[in-house]
């Protein structure tokens, strides 16, 4: 597994397949790492079409360096600007999954001229307010005397600290008009329980672009990794690059 070493000299695990451009870049949602269905499914397509095609772990997340807890979505921005500069080649594509698509935001805001079209995957924009609304009260009384919490969801725990809502808070998007002329494309389930269906209109109605367009799949779920959702996800990347 190949890493990129960061001005921290913290390791950010990554893989990437050179080819045509524009490139795709897969961004990975909270908790998760570069090794799901998506992102498999994805590099499919790239190595079909001969296309660059990069994926990686954030800090904290699959094998990359350090604990979870211990970043922010500031520092996940970081390591995606990161492999932006330094790994990927050219205009790029990028493809976020839930906090990846917050993240992608982002980054198309910081790398203006690199970043020439975007795909939202059950994007999960501005969630700290809603996270931390959800925590039960003993969760936010250990966040204000210890600073950090554990969270159980799904079968398994993560912490969460009184950094991560402070940085989280400091990113939102939606406070702001998003100026992004080229084309954006949000892919949302209607059996999603985790990211309200209402949340890619938010985010398109924030947008200042003519290109931008909803797809709902009304028996998709979150994690749209069943074989339906990957031959959409597939067939978008296909538009969006016939509109660049």
């Amino acid at each position: 597994m190949p890493y990129f070493i960061n001005n921290l000299n913290q390791k950010i695990a990554f893989k990437y397949i050179k080819g045509k451009s524009p490139g795709i870049i897969f961004i990975h949602g909270l908790n998760s790492d570069m090794t799901g269905k998506k992102a498999i499914s994805i590099e499919k397509y790239a190595k079909k079409n001969n296309l660059s095609f990069l994926r990686f772990d954030c800090r904290g997340n699959g094998k990359s360096s350090g604990k979870f807890e211990d970043f922010t979505i500031t520092d996940w921005k970081k390591d995606l600007l990161d492999v932006i500069d330094n790994i990927a080649q050219g205009p790029q594509i990028l493809i976020g999954s839930s906090m990846g698509g917050w993240l992608m935001i982002l980054a198309a805001r910081a790398r203006k001229k690199r970043i020439c079209g975007l795909i939202g995957l059950a994007a999960a924009t501005d969630f700290g307010l809603n996270m931390y609304s959800q925590l039960s009260k003993k969760s936010k009384k250990e966040l204000n005397s210890q600073g950090k919490t554990k969270v159980f969801s799904n079968n398994f725990s993560y912490t969460l600290t009184k950094k991560f809502f402070k940085e989280a808070k400091k990113n939102n998007v939606l406070n702001r008009p998003f100026k992004f002329n080229k084309p954006f494309v949000l892919i949302h389930g209607l059996k999603d329980d985790v990211v309200n269906y209402k949340m890619p209109q938010k985010i398109m109605n924030n947008s200042r672009g003519k290109n931008i367009q909803i797809q709902y799949l009304k028996l998709s779920n979150h994690r749209l990794s069943e074989l339906s959702d990957l031959v959409t996800i597939n067939n978008t990347i296909t538009l969006v690059r016939n509109l660049i």
